[in-house]
């Protein structure tokens, strides 16, 4: 039986906020989805700051206080607390022992049988799993209306905020000093997947998460934004790049110009990383074309 950890980061949100209307609905989301993980265990583990903590539900593990935030990095002139990736899989890594981590946003809702699907498509060979949710129209309010929202169809999502790994493959990431909440979260962790999976599977038209709201592009912290883009093309994506491949992005086995063009649409994958992958792929090639010219003639008599 295969054993999942899944951590989230609540937040006490301010009350009229659209975190502190979906919360309730999150939570209550992923205890339903436990419940019906009759073929998986899942250890369901929270990590916050302290002044969040008396909205952790009791079926939450609760892991030691986060003690920084993007307000600690100098020059910074953040408002709001906002934790880093690495902080959060790093508490999680260190509490549970199960054989694969999942990490989703603060504001995405499980159908009540992604625990048991993620577990079927390990089974079928992946080692990592990233997951794209479902857009549905932000009408829903109250936990008695979750049937709705698991019924709705909705709209796809571009972005990734849903990862089901391996706990090894956490030992191999790079994940600087990139905080939640903001843009990069989501090609940080996926760029880690695609660098180091061996074969990871991505979901994105599958009804197995939701997100109340149809924005897809939601406004940003310029500052914060900044802080994100750079940690990620100065720190993050260097050291990924040896271990990247143009196989290993997404949509590799479709035509040169359907490939390109779809990740050219895709805000967590970069065309000009996509064209240096490609160009070094077909350089790659043509070297072992050659070298086979060279040993045919070679080996004649």
């Amino acid at each position: 039986m295969l054993n999942f950890a899944h951590i989230i980061n609540p937040v006490n949100a301010p009350q009229g906020t659209e975190l502190h209307r979906v919360q309730p609905l999150v939570f209550r989301s992923i205890q339903v989805a436990q419940g019906q993980s009759t073929e998986v265990n899942v250890s369901l583990l929270a990590v916050c700051y302290p002044e969040d903590e008396k909205i952790v539900p009791a079926y939450f593990t609760l892991m030691p206080f986060l003690n920084r935030s993007i307000v600690n990095i100098e020059g910074i002139k953040a408002t709001k607390k906002l934790p880093f990736i690495k902080d959060i899989l790093e508490a999680l890594a260190a509490n549970t022992t199960a054989e694969y981590l999942i990490y989703t946003n603060a504001d995405i809702i499980l159908q009540p049988y992604f625990y048991q699907a993620a577990a079927a498509y390990i089974q079928q060979g992946h080692d990592a799993l990233i997951i794209n949710r479902r857009r549905i129209a932000p009408i829903f309010d109250h936990v008695e209306q979750l049937p709705q929202i698991w019924a709705a169809i909705g709209n796809p999502h571009p972005g990734y905020d849903c990862f089901v790994f391996r706990r090894t493959l956490l030992d191999k990431f790079v994940l600087g000093d990139i905080i939640l909440g903001t843009p990069f979260i989501e090609a940080t962790i996926a760029h880690n997947i695609f660098a180091h999976s061996q074969k990871y599977l991505l979901l994105d038209h599958h009804h197995l998460t939701a997100h109340l709201g149809m924005e897809v592009m939601p406004k940003r912290t310029e500052e914060l934004y900044w802080h994100n883009r750079n940690e990620f093309f100065k720190t993050v994506l260097p050291a990924l790049k040896p271990f990247l491949t143009e196989q290993k992005l997404p949509y590799a086995n479709d035509s040169f110009i359907g490939k390109q063009l779809r990740r050219a649409l895709n805000p967590a994958i970069f065309t000009s990383l996509s064209v240096e992958l490609e160009g070094k792929s077909k350089i790659e090639k043509l070297k072992w074309y050659l070298n086979e010219l060279r040993w045919t003639f070679l080996g004649k008599r």
